[in-house]
């Protein structure tokens, strides 16, 4: 059993930035993949971002490319997304996940096949 508390979200300005964490209180935490998802009001649950458990792999939604990024500590059994330049359109529920049973470079980047969830945290923009 994996249980995921995220924190870090709030009313944030649009262009200004932000960190979230999710912390596990697994003790097999370091063995999973942890995805970033969020879901805004009346839209679909969608895909943010992606390390593998040994945080050599990552991956990004084209929409954060290039101003986000994901890292974890282990130690701490804690994973990181820093966002930047937030837009209106980031304004949603973030949620992390935990995947096992990956390579160790392998980044999960679905709903499916994910083993447990957080139950989220909310980030508003202002423009």
């Amino acid at each position: 059993q994996v249980d995921l508390v995220e924190s870090g979200g709030g009313t944030v300005q649009a262009g200004a930035s932000l960190s979230l964490s999710c912390v596990s209180s697994g003790r097999t935490f370091s063995t999973y993949a942890v995805t970033w998802f969020r879901q805004a009001p009346g839209k679909e649950r969608e895909f943010v971002a992606g390390i593998s458990w040994t945080g050599g792999g990552a991956v990004y939604a084209d929409d954060v490319k290039g101003r986000s990024t994901i890292s974890r500590n282990n130690a701490k059994n804690t994973v990181y997304l820093q966002m930047g330049n937030l837009k209106p359109e980031d304004a949603a529920v973030y949620y992390c996940a935990a995947t096992s049973r990956l390579p160790a470079g392998r980044v999960h980047s679905t709903e499916s096949g994910v083993d447990y969830w957080g139950q989220g945290t909310l980030v508003t923009v202002s423009s």
